[in-house]
Formats: C-alpha cells, sequence, structure tokens
C-alpha cells in the first residue's frame, strides 16, 4: 500500500482515487485469506483501537472490533456514551483527544454531520469515520464494492445500480455513490419524493456526465438493475412521526418482485433491515446482503492494517 496512508484518517470516499480503491480491495482479499486460512494472525499486535460511537450499531461496532482481534490488536469499546463523560457534557473534540492518548486508532460514528473531520483534525491519531450523521459512512461504500466486485469483477463500467428507499437519510447510499461514480455505471434512484438524493448531489453527477435517473416507483427499473441496494426509512431522522408513518412502507421486495428481476444480479442492504426485504428472499443466491455483512470485517482488518502502517 501507498505509506501516505500510515497514520492519515479517512473521513470521506472523496479520499481515494482508484488506485488505492484497487490497493484495498486487493489488501482485503488477502485479509478474507487469513481468516479462511488461518483465524488471526499478529498483524496489530500491541496495536489498541477505540470504538466510539454516539449512535446505535451491531454491524459496524462489532466488525470493527472483531477485525482488530482478528489482526492480535485489542479494543477499548464505548459503544453506549451514556455511561461515559458525554453524558457530563463533555465536547467531541476532549473525548477524541481523551482517547488518543490511550490508543492507536479510533472508530468514530456520530450523530452530526462531518463530526469525522472535527474529529480528524483535533486528534493526533487517526479517525475512521464509521458513519457521521446522514453524511457520510466510508467503510460501508468500501466493502459494498468489494461485495460487488466479488459478482462482477473489477470491470463494472456499464452496470446499472439501482437504489431503493431513504436516499435522503441514507449515509450509505452518499457513500457508495460517490465511490460507484468513478467506475462508469449508470444509477437509478428509486424513492418516495421526500426521501430523494440530496439535490447537490445529484448537481454532481450532472456535472460529472453521469447517468442517472429518478423514479418513485421500482417496477420502472427492476428488469434492467445488476444491483439493486435498498435501504431503510430511518425513523431516528425523522422529527414529526406522521411524516414518517407516510412513507415508512413504501417499498418491500419479496419473492414475487425477485422473479421479475435478473438471474445474474445483487439485491443488496446495509442493514439493520425493518421490512424493505421479505426474509423468504434470505436464500435466494443473489441476495447479498450476508455477504456485506462478512465483507465488512474484512475491510476494516485492511484499513485498520493501512492506517496503522503495518503492510
Amino acid at each position: 500500500m501507498n505509506s501516505s496512508w500510515i497514520g492519515k484518517s479517512i473521513v470521506s470516499i472523496d479520499q481515494f482515487t482508484m488506485d488505492d480503491i484497487g490497493d484495498i480491495m486487493d489488501l482485503t482479499e488477502n485479509m478474507r485469506n487469513i481468516v479462511v486460512r488461518r483465524g488471526t494472525c499478529d498483524l496489530l499486535k500491541g496495536q489498541i483501537l477505540a470504538n466510539l460511537f454516539y449512535e446505535p450499531s451491531t454491524r459496524t461496532a462489532s466488525s470493527f472490533m472483531a477485525a482488530m482481534q482478528r489482526l492480535g490488536g485489542t479494543v477499548i469499546p464505548i459503544n453506549e456514551v451514556q455511561y461515559s463523560s458525554v453524558s457530563k457534557g463533555e465536547t467531541l473534540v476532549d473525548t477524541v483527544r481523551t482517547l488518543s492518548l490511550y490508543s492507536d486508532c479510533i472508530a468514530l460514528r456520530h450523530h452530526n454531520v462531518g463530526s469525522a473531520a472535527i474529529a480528524a483534525a483535533a486528534c493526533s491519531k487517526p479517525i475512521i469515520n464509521a458513519g457521521d450523521g446522514i453524511g457520510e459512512h466510508p467503510t460501508q461504500a468500501l466493502l459494498d464494492f468489494f461485495t460487488i466486485v466479488q459478482k462482477f469483477g473489477h470491470n463494472i463500467s456499464g452496470l446499472t445500480v439501482t437504489m431503493l428507499g431513504d436516499l435522503l437519510h441514507g449515509r450509505t447510499v452518499h457513500s457508495l455513490v460517490k465511490l460507484l461514480t468513478m467506475y462508469g455505471v449508470k444509477f437509478n434512484f428509486v424513492s418516495p419524493a421526500s426521501l430523494a438524493l440530496p439535490q447537490h448531489m445529484c448537481d454532481e453527477l450532472s456535472g460529472r456526465r453521469v447517468k442517472y435517473s429518478t423514479h418513485t416507483s421500482l417496477d420502472d427499473v427492476l428488469r434492467q438493475s445488476d444491483v439493486i441496494y435498498v435501504t431503510r426509512v430511518q425513523k431516528e431522522r425523522f422529527t414529526d412521526e406522521a411524516a414518517y408513518e407516510a412513507v415508512k412502507d413504501s417499498y418491500c421486495i419479496t419473492p414475487k418482485t425477485m422473479s421479475f428481476a435478473k438471474h445474474k444480479m445483487l439485491l443488496m442492504h446495509p442493514f439493520p433491515r425493518i421490512n424493505e426485504i421479505s426474509p423468504e428472499i434470505d436464500d435466494d443466491p443473489r441476495a447479498a446482503y450476508w455477504s456485506q455483512i462478512e465483507n465488512g470485517m474484512y475491510v476494516r482488518m485492511a484499513l485498520l492494517a493501512m492506517v496503522l502502517g503495518k503492510v
């Protein structure tokens, strides 16, 4: 890997070039092989990760912990900040500066957009953005990309990727769109009008001459989609309960839906799911969300090794 990543924070997909992403994909595959063949290694022995999560998390928090432990390191878990000094009014900057004195890297999830950048500017140790409000989730985008590459190979130019659900609040969508824009894919954005992709992202896509279309019905684009990326409607982002109730059940992928989809396609979801995908589909070979969950650990192993200078 390029040594310039040693000690560097990962805040946004905008930081990566295609060469960087290619290197991360190769390193992720190496990490997967380590786990499959050996289970663990001592690459990060003696290193400490602080897991600082201001918002609830199952997969991201546990996969960061598993990634660090698979590589021989240890973790300081702070997954419920109400039991930390945050409950006393401590600022984000003071918290990350404190944890940087105890650890070598901090994985941060925070409810405010831009929080990871603020933490990175204040901290002497690498910050890895594990989700900043409705902003970005770069490690999720990388594991999503790895999952797509596993299915279609590295040359994905020309694929049609359909994003479905809460595109306004979906930080996973925001980061993945940024990443896939580099690779010549075509986008379909399907959502209720009130949950459409932010206008500034649409403007950016238009400025880069990326092909995309917007819809309110999946039926319009189902048969042409190579990837369908489903997201839940995020109740916690709504201030009006009635507004949430009006859109919460807008879409549900069922066996009937899949009967009209391509035989070679990926159905993806960053989880947690509520009722956007029927559990009846879980054993469909096109359902890729379990692979996404597994791949999250491998990608985060790669990123930890990268910023801690061990590759």
